[in-house]
């Protein structure tokens, strides 16, 4: 009863994110924070060269099958819960205040640590680029903080500010990579055009393991669709539609553009070639299949991409903790939403703080920004989100067993049941090969994993004794005694 008095007290209308943007404008932000681009010119190269060479492709539709299956019980469920918690209200909903809490704290831990591992990237390469158009050479965490300032700008205003912002970056490295996917199938690669990718026995050939840990973690911001659920013309028609849509863009993208590389040096070479040339694999494809000064063009579009995927972090981050604040699980003054803009303000600049303390301590440390910062805040972020979406796919099975607000066998029981599956047979191949994701040490991994389950289960604890407290103050006032 206490928990309904205190969810209705803080979640007034003063209190609800405003906004009015539909499909386009979700599935913008969705694809941004994927940062296509990235995946493409960044981890594609890594997931050929260390894990199943030419079956890149068929690994990305594996994953985005799993996605989809995952989404049909996913994107039932908005219309039922629509707040900006997404992955936190349905474990709420489905397993209890405890579990929500602890899912809530990976979601917060995943979106932290990717958004920190893209600013180590986007830093670096941002670097680069000024270096290469004759500017100076500074380290990395001055563009670091750079980047932060304009993400922190936008991220304070009107999520349709922010959504405009990356349509325009997304439609423009999304049209580089179809530009150079159909120009490399266009002129038949190296080696003519064939489709052992898409064959099993490909797809199984080396380490198929880590090739999911790419895959999966190219996807990483799938989330969003539900998140802006609150600021959506209307949550119940817009969020289901532009999950599916996301998917399926996403999975196509990543498909048409890894078997292109492939392609472009020969599925029985791309992997020799990829281990060589990891960091410049795709700038090498450009280059020979669109002319020399593709790559300075792509270099400068990855830029944008980095940026595109920091916002789109950004606006989930300041979410997340906004909806945690009036639920009253975080400061209350973090529910705050501005006058004129709508958007959850001091989430945001709280976002900005944390961002700020995590990369300024790998640059206090002197750390790598690509192979420390990246790839272990990378890894991470992809275990973490995984085991959210897991414990998502339970929640839904049991809500709506529980409650019977919709009776649909497919949408309800089995789907959720089959990604959940799928998305735990992922999980433990990605803890199974984890060492290899944060660069081979496994005293590291061992501190890492036991990060991620340490923060679940405090997040649980606090949602349990936050719960408990609650009552008691509740029993105390019926009472009449005081509550000490």
């Amino acid at each position: 009863m206490v928990e309904k008095t205190v969810s209705s007290t803080t979640s007034g209308s003063e209190h609800r994110l405003r906004g009015s943007i539909g499909v386009p404008g979700i599935v913008f932000l969705v694809i941004a924070a994927a940062a296509p681009l990235t995946a493409v010119a960044g981890s594609l190269p890594v997931m050929i060269a260390l894990g199943n060479g030419a079956g890149a492709p068929l690994t990305y539709i594996v994953v985005a099958a799993v996605l989809l299956v995952f989404s049909v019980g996913y994107a039932t469920m908005s219309g039922h819960v629509t707040e900006s918690g997404a992955f936190y209200a349905y474990v709420t909903k489905g397993l209890g205040r405890g579990p929500g809490l602890g899912a809530a704290s990976l979601a917060l831990l995943a979106y932290t640590t990717v958004q920190a591992a893209i600013y180590g990237l986007a830093a670096s390469t941002l670097g680069s680029v000024v270096v290469r158009f004759g500017g100076p050479d500074l380290p990395w965490w001055v563009w670091a903080f750079v980047l932060m300032a304009l993400v922190a700008v936008l991220g304070y205003r009107s999520i349709n500010v922010g959504a405009k912002v990356l349509g325009v970056l997304l439609v423009a490295e999304m049209l580089l990579i179809v530009v150079l996917s159909v120009s490399i199938l266009g002129q038949g690669g190296a080696q003519g055009i064939e489709v052992s990718s898409f064959s099993p026995s490909t797809f199984m050939s080396g380490s198929p393991g880590i090739a999911l840990m790419f895959a999966v973690g190219s996807f990483i911001g799938f989330e969003a669709t539900a998140i802006y659920g609150e600021e959506t013309k209307n949550p119940r028609r817009t969020v289901p539609i532009a999950t599916y849509v996301a998917v399926i863009i996403i999975g196509v993208l990543y498909a048409v553009a890894s078997w292109a590389i492939v392609l472009a040096f020969g599925a029985d070479d791309v992997q020799a070639i990829a281990t060589e040339h990891t960091a410049d694999l795709t700038f090498i494809a450009a280059d020979e299949y669109l002319g020399g000064v593709s790559s300075d063009v792509l270099m400068v579009m990855l830029v944008t991409s980095l940026f595109a995927a920091l916002l789109a972090f950004h606006n989930a981050i300041a979410r997340y903790t906004h909806v945690l604040s009036r639920s009253g699980f975080a400061p209350r003054s973090l529910m705050a939403v501005h006058p004129r803009h709508g958007s959850p303000h001091l989430g945001s600049l709280f976002q900005t703080v944390t961002a700020f303390v995590l990369v300024g301590i790998f640059a206090l440390a002197g750390a790598d920004p690509v192979l420390e910062l990246f790839t272990w805040m990378a890894g991470v972020a992809t275990v973490s989100i995984l085991v959210v979406m897991v414990l998502t796919s339970a929640a839904i099975v049991v809500y709506f067993t529980r409650s019977g607000a919709d009776t649909r066998l497919w949408h309800t029981k089995i789907a959720p049941i089959l990604g959940g599956l799928g998305l735990a047979g992922i999980t433990a191949l990605v803890i199974a090969n984890f060492t290899t994701l944060i660069g081979g040490s496994r005293t590291l991994a061992n501190i890492f994993l036991a990060i991620i389950v340490c923060t679940f289960v405090i997040g649980w604890a606090v949602g349990h004794f936050v719960v408990r407290s609650r009552r008691g103050t509740a029993m105390d006032q019926t009472s009449g005694s005081p509550h000490p």
